[in-house]
């Protein structure tokens, strides 16, 4: 049996530089991170719940830098998603909750029993086929819905597809973009009818929710449109403010023909 390290010794081996193997490196990582709970009082005082933003602004950081097709930040932005999800494997053992090897387990057992096309006998050769599987198998471990898995801390984007996508993959579902467009057609004019601020917000919620749907049919994820949106727009706005700038004069002072000449100038770069 291998001699349990002092914290000392771990500290040591954690900062000396030299080749390690994939388990090497990964053993370094779990130590690391356990010795930044000893001895740091910054993340002694951390819990699950403390660390839940931080876990959800990091996977934002990483899908940034997937957006910009930076890959030194996006090695770096994986290792600091993995750091997080060590520490709450981490804040599981304290709990006596689970631990690495259980979640790994987990992960593979789950894994394995929800692919039976590639790991027994069953026949899938489309997603559609792979998804209704995967869907059915979920309500076989004991769900009593194939909604009760979708999260409530999505953003509301994010699990709106995500209700559609589950509820497509047995049936239920447009046959064809045809009726959504149909609908939206439908969403807008209801929007436009409404009087009231209520009648009017349960409208638009209604025209979000039909504009989601149709992008599963355009084959893009909305919140993945939203951001190219919004970057895109930006990116624009900000050819704009340095025009501008450099023209010395405020906002104030132009017109609106001439910040509609400046955009469709920002649109043509």
């Amino acid at each position: 049996m291998a001699e349990k390290r002092t914290t000392e010794q771990l500290k040591a081996d954690i900062v000396t530089e030299r080749e390690r193997t994939l388990s090497e490196q990964f053993e370094r990582t779990l130590s690391l991170v356990n010795v930044l709970r000893q001895e740091c009082p910054w993340d002694r005082k951390q819990t699950m719940e403390s660390l839940a933003h931080l876990l959800l602004e990091e996977s934002y950081e990483l899908i940034h830098a997937i957006d910009q097709q930076d890959e030194v930040e996006l090695k770096k932005e994986c290792g600091d998603l993995f750091l997080h999800l060590a520490f709450q494997v981490l804040l599981g053992e304290e709990r006596g909750s689970f631990s690495f090897d259980e979640v790994f387990e987990a992960l593979c057992h789950k894994l394995i029993s929800r692919h039976p096309h590639v790991f027994g006998e069953v026949i899938a050769e489309t997603e559609q086929e792979v998804l209704q599987n995967w869907e059915s198998l979920k309500l076989k471990e004991g769900r009593k819905s194939m909604l009760d898995g979708v999260p409530n801390a999505m953003s509301e984007l994010l699990r709106a597809y995500r209700v559609q996508k589950k509820v497509a993959g047995v049936g239920f579902d447009w046959p064809s973009d045809e009726g959504v467009l149909d609908k939206l057609a439908e969403e807008v004019r209801e929007l436009k009818e409404a009087t009231s601020k209520e009648e009017r917000e349960e409208e638009f919620g209604d025209l979000l929710f039909t504009l989601v749907n149709y992008s599963r049919f355009i084959g893009t994820n909305p919140e993945d449109a939203l951001r190219k949106a919004t970057n895109k727009f930006m990116g624009r706005f900000r050819h704009i403010e340095e025009k501008v700038q450099e023209s010395g004069r405020n906002w104030q002072e132009f017109s609106a023909e001439e910040l509609d000449t400046l955009w469709m100038q920002a649109k043509k770069q």
